[in-house]
């Protein structure tokens, strides 16, 4: 496995790190063509913007609509980003990767579906048609860290464990953010010019959604959680916290509607204090906002009956469920 160096966001030169950076993309690619794909994160904003300063428009860049981002995202991200006048084709792939996730519960085979549709089957598509010889992608050392710890398998995590993206894929990965965590990563936005709710954006699972849901990934239950997680990230937006989300359990629990009982859907409340997402604590949320929270998901989504909150800190528990 390839041990990463890391540079804390505290001790970069960030013109320097920028300049290299721009200087590395251009040597790898030459005068051929790359493409990145951009899910709106943190991570894929950053790394769009610096890619587009190396390469222009040789540089291609897909945003891959895989059915289980959240509400109106597509839209969103495409708007923003023809403003920096950069832009975003939307692929429609969510046919393929619901088609991927169907029956598989275990945590490892779900990410790992998702890894396998994305790199194989839509993105190794797009990079054929293109002829496009690398992928440029917004990898952090976070990502590593926990993938080569056994953590979790982090999509987008291959050379570290051995695995040869061209061998495999038929084109090679470049991570120019790999040496940085969230909090470098955010610098570099900010250096790059972008606006700031772009880089400052809570972060966003490579697996998006369907990292908020345990057990079997449905259009059904994607529905649900994305309507969750709306309400939530509303309701937080103004709260000083690294990461806040919805989850939608697996089990059913018992509720009432109408007065008769009834089993229904459970959805889990996270927010999270942390500088670079090794370690989390659980924000201390005033019971008020918590309660609004809950009344509004019980109140819109009539398949919940049952909203919590988790107190546990990271580790035992992780920031994401799955």
């Amino acid at each position: 496995m390839i041990k990463m160096k890391e540079i804390k966001a505290g001790n970069m030169n960030l013109d320097k790190f920028i300049n290299d950076k721009v200087q590395a993309i251009q040597q790898a690619v030459g005068d051929g063509l790359a493409v990145n794909a951009l899910s709106g994160g943190v991570d894929s904003c950053v790394v769009t913007a610096l890619g587009h300063r190396a390469l222009g428009n040789r540089l291609k860049t897909y945003m891959i609509d895989n059915g289980i981002m959240r509400e109106n995202e597509p839209a969103k991200v495409v708007a923003a980003f023809k403003k920096l006048g950069i832009k975003v084709e939307v692929v429609d792939a969510s046919k393929a990767f619901f088609t991927a996730l169907k029956g598989i519960t275990d945590p490892e085979e779900k990410r790992e579906a998702i890894t396998q549709t994305f790199y194989k089957n839509v993105f190794g598509k797009l990079v054929v048609k293109s002829k496009a010889k690398y992928l440029l992608q917004g990898t952090i050392l976070t990502d590593v860290d926990e993938t080569v710890a056994g953590i979790k398998r982090q999509h987008n995590v291959f050379e570290q464990l051995g695995i040869d993206p061209q061998k495999t894929f038929g084109y090679k990965i470049l991570e120019p953010l790999i040496e940085l965590r969230k909090d470098g990563v955010r610098k570099v936005g900010a250096g790059l010019g972008l606006p700031a709710r772009m880089f400052e954006r809570i972060p966003f699972p490579g697996p998006a959604l369907a990292a908020r849901v345990i057990g079997e990934v449905t259009p059904a239950k994607i529905a649900l959680v994305r309507k969750a997680t709306s309400i939530t990230e509303a309701a937080l937006k103004d709260v000083k916290a690294f990461q806040y989300l919805a989850i939608l359990h697996e089990d059913r629990v018992t509720g009432m509607r109408n007065n008769k009982r009834v089993f229904g859907n459970q959805i889990e409340i996270r927010c999270w204090n942390s500088k670079d997402a090794r370690t989390a604590s659980p924000t201390r949320l005033s019971f008020d906002v918590l309660e609004k929270i809950a009344s509004k998901i019980t109140r819109e989504i009539p398949e919940v009956v049952s909203v919590t909150y988790n107190i546990t800190s990271k580790p035992t528990s992780t920031i994401e469920v799955v």
